[in-house]
């Protein structure tokens, strides 16, 4: 099974903004990066399966794979609590600098850690791998859930026989995954260049997992 962690591309936002889960739109240019991205990756095949955070800005960009996206509030950014919506340059230094020395385990006011993101993020990609050796079964068109829905969803329904799986999703959320998947150092997950409308591709055989590329 091949899987594409795909980010979504750029925002409409000024440099400098904390967004984490709040839904912006995307950038006006996103006709352009979106078609540069899809020239990036293969053909993907009928049965290919595509799941997608719950907020615009990545579910936009599902969508244009496939008219049926499962969304899973699980692939959702970090939440960055008080801080949502703010400029960096306006949150006291000292307290930025303690958050940005310790980002693993210190949270934003009422945000989450990081260490909080890559467990809920990686209860998704525990369930997608197993869902892969289960009994392939018809899935219903996915409704959007809403970014308030419950930081733990239920168990994906099976992917069964899918070759390729896409997930579209934000950086936080593929550093904390490919850090699942190469048994990264949390700390170290951001030395992994995760560009806005960036492709990362990984090979499940059989119980072993393989790292094609980062950051196409």
């Amino acid at each position: 099974m091949d899987i594409y962690l795909i980010r979504h591309t750029q925002t409409a936002t000024d440099p400098g903004l904390c967004y984490g889960q709040s839904d912006i739109a995307l950038a006006a240019s996103f006709a352009d990066e979106m078609g540069k991205l899809h020239d990036k990756l293969p053909e993907f095949n009928d049965n290919c399966k595509v799941f997608s955070s719950p907020l615009t800005r990545c579910l936009q960009l599902a969508e244009t794979f496939s008219d049926t996206v499962t969304t899973d509030p699980r692939l959702l950014e970090l939440n960055f609590g008080d801080w949502e919506g703010r400029r960096f340059d306006d949150i006291d230094a000292d307290v930025l600098q303690h958050w940005t020395n310790n980002f693993v385990t210190a949270a934003p006011p009422k945000g989450e850690n990081f260490e909080d993101l890559y467990q809920r993020a990686g209860s998704f990609w525990q369930d997608l791998l197993a869902s892969a050796t289960a009994p392939c079964v018809a899935l219903p068109p996915a409704s959007v859930q809403s970014a308030e829905a419950p930081a733990h969803a239920p168990r994906l329904r099976p992917v069964g026989e899918a070759e390729q799986v896409l997930v579209v999703t934000h950086a936080g959320v593929i550093r904390a995954l490919l850090a699942h998947a190469l048994n990264l150092p949390l700390a170290n997950a951001f030395q992994l260049r995760i560009d806005s409308g960036s492709a990362h591709k990984l090979r499940q055989v059989d119980d072993y997992l393989y790292v094609e590329y980062i950051n196409l």
